[in-house]
């Protein structure tokens, strides 16, 4: 089978982690127990698959969908468990794994329940007594259990900066996972968001590789805690390896193309940082990177990944991804083909979900000879191990102890605290914001009253878009302004829909009792395929209704609540204010309330360049020549990065200034470390937090470096008149790149570094 990249043969597998990627979080300890421990789970692994049978080990990597055990079958609502089969799945054919929820969301009541059931079988009825192990999709909260709390999404957390608060919010969605008796999260994805058209970018970190790198390990090292056994915490799973978030489209799992020094230099530096933090488990990418499906590639999934990264966990398939190499990509004349080029290519687990046909397939063709039964051997060894680490053979049933962690009172408020950190204010005129709570305030447009919007994908159902499942207590940004300044003061009409027309005239009457204009716009929920779209631009409905409330005189603010940027240049001159709020999560309303009438400073900082046309989607770390353009022969302007809002970009209510940027040596060599300090200072008359970041840039390189990169950040509070030392310590690693042998090398010469509008300069001998 060929390898995917150009010139492969010049890597290899010898050279040092620190020479391939270009990382600036250095290799830690991670999360795993004790040699001692480690050892002793080793020997009872290597007990129990010295007892298993072909069948039984197979049926370990097998992983099936929750229908396959419910009455009604796949495509019904949740009936019941039935038990018939129930056994013809775990006692009869030895499945190892069962994942998802049907329909929406059930009650921690009915999750255990449902997982008691099956360990009931798993454990009392089979030979050898293994448990199975659960996984669900706990994107930002426990997306499949009622009454759980939903945070801000990855793109809202990654513009809050603050790694605290997301290691908080992800504690609580390991503990409420927990709660509910399952042990294996799919998440975080850790895919560097670089096509925002992607439906899914709103769960990525945004389109730097730092911030992917940082977020993503403080997010697993917070769900997996110290001991993933504990009932506080669950096995992550970083996803989707490789090259998921930069679809050539722009469409959701369809292909790729990454060169080779792209893909080591952005999108593998936040999957080594994962390895790096402990990850237990990894799910593919569903697409192909240069013609080669990624489930497909030994040299990704067992070069790179386990060889390079050194990764040692379980790999996991996603959707029904093994027989789509044969019906969707077609690199296998047969599903048995597909599944043989798949195992052999490093796959653990396949996600079937549906039926049985790979269980089948690959016991055929290891009885075949086709595959050999020690490779069956590795991946069982892995399940095994995983099942051992969350402490599934000690304890299959839900944990009495964890159900006390969840729905706990003080969450709700983590989740405000992180909405409103996330939000960031990138247009204040005359400092119309915040806004007077005795003014009268037409609310309006298809976000105004919508709890969906707030929430966007993966909550409560897996699109996220019916309201009937959300809690009771849920408020929509409408309702919340209500709560600030008073149901009277308060004007409510829709005025137009996400993507159709509705009574603008009805929001154009309202306007002429009212002192302000709240316009909601944005998207509402989706997820994967069914949220591809085909244009970034703000629909036409919402254009127009902007339009029609800028013609009535009133001031406008404008409040996004989307999962992705969509293109609003043609109505942001006549804004007096702009917040964009993402996907903010269950408690997004109240925290826009708060921001628009000063309970709370906006502090967020944009994790992306915010396009201004779709056909501009340059990120902030580009190369000098995505910005020159020669109009006229010997003219040159550099105006080729031209976003709506660049990278970092956010505005506060109060100022800050910055001064006396230093180093404490202006030559490095080898291992040194240089340090990096700012004074920053409140210059305001009100408390505020400031997102302090650090960039750097090679001066010249052997390859066209980037203008620059993000190489820190620090998110400090300070009360008026104020001032902060903040200090920076980088090493050679963060200023290394990929170069033409596809190593990551730190070249001799001159450096620059900036903070805001400082910039100061080093030399690397």
């Amino acid at each position: 089978m060929k390898r995917p990249f150009l010139s492969v043969s010049k890597f290899a597998l010898s050279t040092c982690f620190a020479l391939i990627f270009s990382c600036t979080e250095k290799k830690t300890e991670t999360n795993s127990k004790s040699d001692s421990s480690t050892d002793d789970i080793d020997q009872k692994v290597q007990s129990l698959l010295s007892q298993m049978t072909l069948e039984e080990k197979v049926g370990q990597m097998t992983q099936l969908n929750l229908n396959m055990i419910l009455s009604n079958g796949y495509g019904a609502p949740f009936d019941s468990v039935q038990i018939d089969s129930l056994r013809k799945v775990v006692k009869d054919r030895n499945i190892g794994s069962i994942l998802n929820c049907i329909d929406h969301a059930y009650t921690v009541e009915k999750w255990h329940e449902i997982i008691t059931k099956i360990q009931d079988v798993a454990t009392k009825e089979t030979r050898l007594k293994i448990p199975v192990i659960y996984g669900i999709d706990a994107i930002h909260g426990v997306t499949f259990t009622q009454n759980s709390t939903l945070f801000p999404h990855n793109i809202s957390l990654a513009a809050s900066r603050n790694l605290e608060m997301v290691q908080k919010a992800e504690g609580i969605t390991a503990m409420e996972t927990r709660a509910s008796g399952i042990r294996w999260n799919f998440d975080p994805v850790v895919d560097v968001g670089r096509q925002p058209l992607w439906s899914r970018f709103g769960e990525t970190f945004g389109e730097d590789v730092y911030l992917a790198k940082v977020f993503g390990a403080a997010t697993i090292k917070a769900q997996q805690g110290a001991d993933v056994k504990s009932s506080k915490n669950v096995a992550s799973c970083m996803k989707h390896f490789l090259g998921y978030s930069m679809p050539i489209t722009g469409k959701d799992r369809s292909p790729s193309i990454i060169p080779e020094i792209m893909l080591r230099e952005i999108f593998l530096p936040p999957f080594q940082a994962a390895v790096n933090a402990g990850v237990k488990t990894v799910m593919i990418n569903s697409g192909e990177i240069n013609g080669t499906p990624v489930h497909s590639s030994k040299y990704l999934l067992t070069d790179v990944l386990r060889g390079e990264l050194g990764f040692k966990g379980v790999v996991v398939t996603d959707w029904e991804d093994i027989i789509r190499l044969h019906t969707r990509h077609k690199i296998a004349s047969t599903h048995k083909e597909a599944v043989k080029i798949a195992i052999d290519a490093g796959i653990d687990m396949s996600m079937v979900p549906h039926d049985y046909s790979f269980y089948f397939l690959l016991i055929e063709l290891v009885k075949e000879g086709q595959i050999k039964e020690s490779r069956i051997d590795e991946s069982v060894a892995r399940i095994l191990r995983l099942k051992h680490e969350v402490g599934l053979f000690e304890n299959a049933y839900p944990e009495k102890e964890a159900i006390a962690n969840f729905g706990k009172p003080e969450y709700a408020k983590v989740a405000l605290d992180a909405a409103t950190e996330g939000i960031t204010l990138v247009k204040n005129d005359q400092n119309i914001l915040p806004l007077s709570k005795g003014k009268r305030i037409l609310v309006t447009g298809p976000g105004a009253n919508s709890i969906t919007a707030l929430n966007g994908c993966w909550s409560h159902t897996w699109q996220g878009n019916m309201p009937q499942f959300y809690p009771e207590d849920t408020k929509s940004i409408l309702e919340a302004i209500k709560d600030e300044i008073g149901e009277k003061n308060v004007v409510f009409s829709e005025g137009a829909g996400f993507t159709e027309d509705k009574d603008m005239k009805a929001a154009v009457a309202a306007a002429k009792s009212v002192d302000y204009i709240v316009l909601c716009l944005g998207e509402d929920a989706y997820a994967e395929q069914p949220g591809v779209i085909d244009d970034l631009e703000l629909p036409e409905s919402q254009l127009n209704l902007a339009k029609a409330l800028y013609a009535t005189g009133k001031p406008v603010i404008l409040v996004f609540v989307e999962g992705r940027p969509r293109i609003f240049r043609k109505i942001e001159p006549q804004a007096k204010g702009i917040l964009l709020a993402y996907w903010p999560g269950h408690e997004g309303g109240p925290a826009i309330a708060d921001v628009l009438f000063g309970d709370a400073n906006p502090s967020g900082k944009l994790p992306f360049s915010y396009p201004r046309f779709t056909g501009n989607i340059v990120p902030y770390d580009h190369k000098f020549t995505d910005v020159i353009q020669e109009l006229k022969p010997g003219i040159e302007t550099k105006t080729g990065y031209y976003p709506q809002y660049p990278f970092g970009f956010g505005l506060s209510y109060t100022t800050f200034t910055y001064s006396n940027l230093s180093v404490d040596k202006k030559e490095i060599t080898g291992d040194d470390k240089i340090s990096v300090s700012v004074v920053v200072k409140n210059t305001g008359n009100r408390q505020g937090k400031e997102v302090v970041e650090l960039y750097s840039r090679d001066l010249f390189a052997s390859i066209t470096p980037s203008l620059k990169r993000l190489r820190g950040f620090k998110k400090i509070s300070l009360d008026p008149g104020q001032e902060q030392k903040v200090d920076f310590t980088l090493d050679k690693s963060d200023f290394a790149f990929v170069n033409k042998d596809y190593q990551t090398v730190t070249e001799p010469g001159e450096f620059e570094l900036m903070v805001d509008t400082l910039k100061t300069n080093f030399i690397y001998k």
